[in-house]
């Protein structure tokens, strides 16, 4: 049996799965524990031989990577950096949807813990693409913000024009 370091007094038998995820729940906590989850599938997966076997290297890879570069998204440099990490995550998200999806259809491992990571992948998936897609057009919004910002400030910091007013006497 494989047993990671820091597992050793987990029970055996299928992983749990987490609670419900309240809305609004950091990604980054889901993204550990889906992580975490498919550690625990990974050591089924192991004890099983065979084909299972041999995704568990990959399986294990793609999925800590997924919830690492995550966690490393909290610390980018800059919003191009975020969004960089970001998508790498979400890379490694589908890798790991994908290879989970295949032990789902080749009844490779626990059927039903591999169709509830399979479905926990996807969620991630949409979410990750969420946060993408907003960061990219609040990144494009700022530009027109400053732009629109300085206009403003100009115009109230600038004097009126002087009005030359014409005079016209009559003729009496």
């Amino acid at each position: 049996m494989l047993v990671l370091p820091g597992m050793e007094d987990e029970k055996d038998g299928p992983p749990e799965r987490p609670a419900a995820f309240e809305d609004g729940q950091d990604i980054r906590d889901r993204a550990f524990e889906f992580a975490c989850r498919v550690v625990k599938f990974c050591q089924q997966l192991s004890n099983a031989g065979g084909v299972g076997r041999l995704m568990v290297p990959q399986l294990l890879d793609c999925s800590l990577s997924f919830a690492t570069m995550l966690e490393e998204a909290r610390s980018a440099e800059s919003d191009a950096d975020f969004i960089s990490k970001c998508c790498i995550s979400l890379k490694e998200c589908r890798e790991s949807w994908t290879r989970l999806r295949v032990c789902n259809r080749c009844m490779i491992g626990p059927s039903q813990e591999a169709s509830e990571l399979v479905q926990e992948g996807n969620e991630l998936i949409a979410i990750v693409t969420t946060i993408i897609k907003n960061k990219r057009k609040n990144v494009a919004a700022k530009p027109a913000a400053k732009k629109a910002e300085r206009l403003v400030r100009r115009a109230k910091s600038a004097r009126p024009p002087k009005r030359e007013y014409e005079f016209q006497i009559p003729n009496s």
